[in-house]
């Protein structure tokens, strides 16, 4: 695939994830009303999946070869920029949207000692600024510090501090346990569905999904096992009765992400003990191995709206 043509298939796949972004955005809205809103909603779906996106893209040099990991460090900074502007600026309006709810005023109404104060003397004003911060780090880190693997570790690392970041509310102040459960299951399902994501973005050859994507199996069993068990312990901790899967807005939610979680267990053993074979062997081409690649992107887009929604109903 040649360049110009590589770039463009890019663009078309990040403009079709944003789709199916906004439209996982209302289905969440909609399985939670009316105990959520349509604003807020659509909101932290896309800071989460530009949060999602930023820490998959700045974990993939490491799914590669130590020879190809500075072809591949190049080829991300480009996406890197765009997906970590976009979470600093869905950040930016989340912490005002969620100001201006504490303080019961219109956004446009909202001032700026308001929103200091927001930021500074509330948990989830602070949680908030933090993602902010971890955001413009890794955006301005990416635009102006030599792209090195040493540095590239450092990036990710304040990746996933903004990621941890917006889960210190809510669910940690009414149980530690339950808080801790979550901010783990978040990591992990950001990391599995990150990486993925990173690779439908950066990847175009057969050489290189046979490289790479044995080490994403490797990444993804560990990251499936710790989000299962988090996600268990944090909806124990959460739920008071299994009533609740279905009465509530929460519920409801949290079933949707259930079952899509379950069917994406079972896509990824099934292209673990399939693909995966094929395409370390290069029997399967690249297009294959990118539409199999998109398909399953699709659905954790969903379960990141889904998990989103959770946050924002609960």
């Amino acid at each position: 695939m040649g360049g110009a043509a590589a770039h463009v298939t890019r663009r078309r796949t990040a403009a079709a994830g944003a789709l199916v972004a906004a439209a996982a955005a209302v289905l969440a809205w909609a399985l939670a009303y009316p105990q959520a809103s349509l604003g807020p909603t659509a909101v932290r779906v896309l800071a989460d999946c530009a949060a999602v996106a930023t820490l998959g893209l700045t974990v993939l040099p490491m799914l590669d070869g130590e020879r190809y990991r500075g072809e591949l460090l190049t080829r991300a900074t480009r996406p890197l920029v765009a997906a970590s502007g976009l979470w600093l600026l869905a950040e930016l309006t989340r912490a005002l949207v969620a100001a201006a709810q504490a303080a019961e005023v219109p956004i446009g109404r909202l001032g700026v000692q308001t929103t200091i104060e927001f930021v500074t003397a509330t948990a989830a004003g602070r949680a908030s600024g933090l993602a902010v911060v971890a955001a413009a780090l890794v955006g301005g880190a990416v635009l102006l510090a030599p792209r090195s693997g040493s540095s590239n570790m450092v990036v990710a690392g304040v990746a996933a501090i903004g990621v941890a970041a917006r889960q210190l509310t809510g669910h940690l102040s009414e149980s530690p346990l339950g808080g801790l459960a979550v901010t783990v299951h978040t990591l992990a399902a950001a990391l599995w569905c990150g990486a993925l994501a990173a690779l439908v973005l950066t990847v175009d050859h057969r050489g290189q999904w046979a490289r790479m994507l044995p080490r994403f199996s490797q990444l993804s069993l560990v990251c499936v096992l710790v989000l299962l068990v988090g996600g268990a312990v944090g909806a124990v901790a959460r739920l008071d009765s299994p009533v609740e899967l279905y009465a509530t807005g929460y519920g409801r939610l949290l079933s949707a992400k259930i079952a899509l979680t379950v069917a994406l267990v079972v896509i990824g053993w099934r292209n673990r003990t399939m693909w995966l074979a094929a395409a370390r062997s290069h029997r399967a081409s690249a297009v294959v191995s990118r539409t199999r690649s998109r398909v399953e992107t699709t659905l954790m887009i969903v379960a990141v709206a889904l998990a989103a929604g959770l946050a924002v109903t609960g």
